[in-house]
C-alpha cells in the first residue's frame, strides 16, 4: 500500500510561527504531522530550546519561533521518528528524544495536580466519601466526581450510584475524573488518603476540566462526562474543549433537575 504520508521535505516555509499572542489574532496553525491547520487549542506548540532541544511550550508562551503539533501522542511520537522537528527548525543536530511523548504527558498531569490545587483554595473540591454523597446529593449537585485511580471498585459503584439516584439519565453530564493516584491526590490537596472527591461550581472548576480533557485527548481516551471506572493506561482555563461529547467551557455548571 502505498504512504500516504506528506514528504517531509515540503514543510510550508511560514511553518514556524511566534506563537500565542505575538502573531495574528485567532489565527489557525499548522500541524507538522498532518499539515492540517486548526486551533492553536487542539495543538501542542514546540520551541528550540538554545541548547538545541527541542521543548514541548504547553502555554505557547516561550519566546522564539515554534512548531506546532496535534495533541497526541502519536502525532508527536510520529514527528519525531520523521524528524519533523530537525526539518522545521532547519537544525540538522535538533534534539527531539524518544521519550517526548512521556515528558510531555508528565507535564500534563503536573498541570492537572495544580489545577486541582487552585480548584480546592477556590473552595471548589469536597473530600471525603460521606461528604462527596452529601453534595451529589444537595440541591446544588456536582459538576465532576473525582476518583483515585487506585480507588476501590465498591467505592465508585456506591457514588455512581448515588449519581444516577440524583441525576438519572442527566448522569451523562457529569465527568468521571479518575486519572490521578491517591498519592497525587494527597499531593494536590495537602491532605492525606484521599479516595473520593467532588467538584462544586466556581472559578476553579472549569480550568480543571479543561486540563483533564487535554490529558486524556493527548492519551487518546475519550473523556466522555459520565465515565466511571478506572481510566484505561496507556491547558489554561480558557482552553475549550474540543473532546467528543464535551461541554464546551460549561462543565462548571450541574445539570438541573433530578
Amino acid at each position: 500500500m502505498p504512504s500516504t504520508e506528506a514528504p517531509a521535505d515540503d514543510l510550508p516555509p511560514d511553518i514556524l510561527d511566534a506563537g500565542i499572542g505575538r502573531g495574528r489574532a485567532q489565527a489557525e496553525r499548522t500541524c507538522l504531522v498532518t499539515r492540517e491547520s486548526r486551533n492553536p487549542s487542539g495543538l501542542i506548540r514546540f520551541a528550540l530550546g538554545p541548547d538545541g532541544t527541542v521543548v514541548p511550550d504547553l502555554k505557547a508562551r516561550l519566546p522564539g519561533r515554534g512548531a506546532w503539533v496535534t495533541a497526541t501522542r502519536a502525532a508527536v511520537a510520529e514527528a519525531v521518528r520523521r524528524r519533523l522537528f530537525q526539518r522545521a527548525f532547519k537544525a540538522k543536530h535538533a534534539v527531539a528524544g524518544p521519550d517526548l511523548a512521556d515528558v510531555i504527558e508528565t507535564a500534563l498531569r503536573h498541570d492537572l495536580r495544580q489545577a486541582l490545587a487552585l480548584a480546592n483554595k477556590a473552595g471548589c473540591v469536597v473530600t471525603g466519601f460521606t461528604k462527596v454523597e452529601s453534595a451529589v446529593e444537595s440541591r446544588a449537585g456536582v459538576a465532576a466526581l473525582v476518583h483515585a485511580s487506585d480507588a476501590s471498585q465498591d467505592g465508585r459503584r456506591k457514588l455512581a450510584q448515588t449519581l444516577r439516584r440524583r441525576y438519572g439519565d442527566a448522569i451523562s453530564g457529569i465527568p468521571v475524573v479518575d486519572d490521578m493516584s491517591s498519592e497525587e491526590l494527597d499531593m494536590a490537596l495537602g491532605r492525606d488518603h484521599v479516595i473520593h472527591a467532588a467538584l462544586v461550581a466556581g472559578a476553579g472548576t472549569a480550568g480543571l476540566l479543561a486540563r483533564w480533557r487535554r490529558l486524556r485527548a493527548f492519551r487518546g481516551v475519550a473523556a466522555m462526562p459520565g465515565e466511571v471506572g478506572p481510566a484505561p493506561s496507556g491547558a489554561d482555563a480558557a482552553l475549550p474543549d474540543n473532546s467528543p461529547g464535551g461541554c464546551d467551557g460549561v462543565c462548571d455548571r450541574p445539570p438541573e433537575g433530578r
